[in-house]
């Protein structure tokens, strides 16, 4: 299991809060530094769509499925303007044209492929030189629960150079968004479970915290119960086979980030001969227990935190005045989150900034290296009895927009993760476990030990066959990792390749944020770039700097 806090790009997102704050030039587009890593690569074959319509295939990497339906292999998508998209979209985005939206079906359970079926919502940008197209290029921005047309909508403009030559696509895998979506809580209860005490303190806040993660439990099974059991990343990834098939691909090519890349990483492994060019972008280490995955990636948001807060007392008091060296920045931070506990500060939203609220709004900017100054402005400003922009910030990372109303994030977030484990954990295990939590990130590590409790009481057993991932028949993949990652640590990287197995290669920047690609880094974007266009694969264990 995740984090509470799903991992996803949250840096095209955090821009949208900027202009409103006097803030809108505090994110750049690119990376300031100058890569100096290696951007030749050795060729590699690639592949294309092909002339005949392909069918979609039955898992070879240990699954077994009934043959599908014509009603399934034979279906088109009906594709038409895009409705209800983010108000930035697609205007924004800077891929030129409008997108397409359509909806696909496919089997509610591939052991029983003729019955029921679920919706899949797609978003299309076509190829813009489309003589020289390659085919579509699937993408998944992570969470598990984010939705993927909501984000290539916004996001296409940072993959321009991918989309002269691939039509690129997003989806809403199952569960998520546009497509048949699990639903839990509503508007009302989420702002109050959102914001309400992730650590407790004593036994009646412990009780309180149960009782709410019970009645979570309870509200998704009322309003989702059957499609709780079919949302996993192991029947997500069949899907994926099926919007190859009816796009007309005959290799699936794929750019998977963060959450994106285990769900592309057990695709492979259950269909690895449809593997086309595929890059897992912030991957994730799919054979750790949930302990030690929440465990590193506490300690990883911690060291995130100490290099923004050495950034910012880089600053100077006028920009930073929580401290002027790395540990007194840190130490105020964790101040202030502390004493939200007890005295939750105002916002102009007529919604306390809790201590919940107020950590996850500083995750948040640790997702993207740009937004470090935004954070230090929020700090200072809840701080000062103003916890506004950080209360932005949080109500971002969950889904929440200006008008109060969530996304389906946390729902599917949830159902996605506590059906790909069976790991449900006990208070006492989480008292066991909090002083190694503690350890590892004084700050984020309470909130993440008490997460654990997440899937406790989850009505469906959960399946460990999501994990695995190895591929060694396939076609090349491409492993990326940043070492500064704080959702998704860089040693997940180097795991996931070795668990591929095969002729994945890593790929490794030495820079910040959460992922490698969207960071705007030349070396990486070059590399990248090159393999999906031209076929050729990094260099095992080139690395950016």
């Amino acid at each position: 299991m995740l984090q509470k806090v799903p991992l996803r790009q949250a840096g095209a997102v955090i821009t949208l809060v900027l202009a409103g704050f006097g803030l809108s030039g505090c994110k750049g587009g690119k990376d300031a530094a100058t890569p100096s890593g290696s951007g030749r690569a050795s060729s590699a074959e690639g592949s294309s769509a092909g002339s005949s319509m392909p069918s979609p295939s039955s898992p070879s990497g240990g699954g077994t499925a009934a043959a599908l339906p014509a009603s399934i292999t034979g279906q088109r998508p009906a594709w038409a303007p895009c409705t209800g998209m983010p108000a930035d979209a697609p205007a924004s985005s800077g891929q030129k044209g409008a997108p397409s939206c359509a909806k696909i079906k496919v089997p509610l359970d591939y052991a029983h492929p003729g019955g029921g079926t679920v919706d899949l919502a797609l978003l299309r940008f076509p190829a813009t030189d489309p003589a020289h197209r390659i085919g579509s290029l699937l993408f998944n921005f992570g969470g598990p629960g984010a939705s993927g047309t909501d984000t290539l909508g916004q996001a296409a403009g940072q993959f321009q150079n991918l989309g002269k030559r691939y039509d690129l696509v997003g989806f809403d895998p199952r569960g998520v968004g546009r497509s048949t979506a699990v639903r839990c809580l509503d508007d009302r209860a989420l702002d109050k479970f959102t914001s309400s005490d992730s650590t407790p303190d004593d036994a009646s806040e412990e009780k309180a915290l149960t009782d709410e993660d019970a009645a979570y439990v309870r509200s998704c099974a009322s309003n989702s119960g059957t499609l709780l059991p079919h949302v996993g990343t192991l029947t997500a990834a069949r899907d994926m086979d099926v919007i190859r098939s009816v796009l007309g691909d005959a290799k699936l090519h794929y750019f998977g980030i963060s959450y994106g890349t285990w769900l592309g990483a057990n695709n492979a492994h259950q269909l690895p001969g449809n593997v086309g060019r595929a890059v897992l972008d912030g991957a994730v280490d799919t054979k750790i227990s949930g302990i030690d995955l929440a465990l590193q990636q506490s300690a990883a948001f911690q060291r995130a935190l100490g290099n923004f807060a050495a950034y910012c007392a880089g600053l100077g008091r006028a920009q930073c005045p929580m401290g002027t060296d790395k540990n007194a920045v840190v130490a105020s931070v964790q101040k202030l989150l502390d004493g939200l506990d007890a005295h939750p500060v105002n916002t102009q939203q007529r919604r306390p900034l809790t201590q919940s609220l107020g950590e996850t709004g500083v995750s948040a900017a640790l997702y993207d290296q740009t937004s470090w100054k935004i954070l230090a402005a929020g700090l200072d400003r809840a701080a000062k009895g103003d916890g506004t922009l950080l209360l932005t910030l949080a109500d971002l990372q969950n889904g929440r927009d200006e008008n109060g109303h969530y996304s389906n994030l946390l729902a599917a977030y949830t159902a996605i993760s506590c059906a790909d484990t069976t790991e449900r954990y006990t208070v006492q295990d989480v008292k066991r476990e909090l002083p190694r939590f503690r350890n590892a990130s004084p700050i984020f590590g309470p909130s993440a030990a008490w997460g654990l409790l997440s899937c406790s009481g989850w009505p469906y057993k959960g399946d460990d066959a999501a994990k695995e991932v190895s591929a060694p028949s396939a076609a090349p993949i491409v492993v990326v990792g940043n070492e500064g990652d704080p959702a998704t640590p860089y040693a997940w990287a180097p795991a996931l390749t070795r668990e591929i197995g095969g002729r994945a290669v890593l790929l490794t920047l030495k820079g910040q944020g959460h992922g490698a690609y969207l960071t705007g880094d030349r070396c990486i974007v070059n590399a990248v770039d090159s393999y999906f266009l031209d076929g050729k694969v990094p260099p095992p264990n080139t690395t950016c700097t």
